[in-house]
């Protein structure tokens, strides 16, 4: 199955593209979250981090 796969992605022109471009999306997306995470307030992840716990009704528990 890989073989009849791999022989049908080799006879089209221009696909060798699409794997650099998904692996720099990939890495992209990363490094932009990773930087959101350390340049977050701190005071805005504790509020997001309590936002579960603000419309809790006991009674309904």
């Amino acid at each position: 199955m890989l073989k009849f796969v791999k022989n049908h992605m080799e006879s089209i022109t221009g696909i060798e593209i699409y794997p650099i471009i998904s692996l720099l999306i990939f890495f992209i997306f990363f490094v932009v979250l990773f930087w959101w995470v350390i340049t977050a307030k701190k005071d805005y992840i504790k509020t997001v981090s309590n936002i579960p716990f603000e419309n809790q009704n006991p009674s309904k528990l």
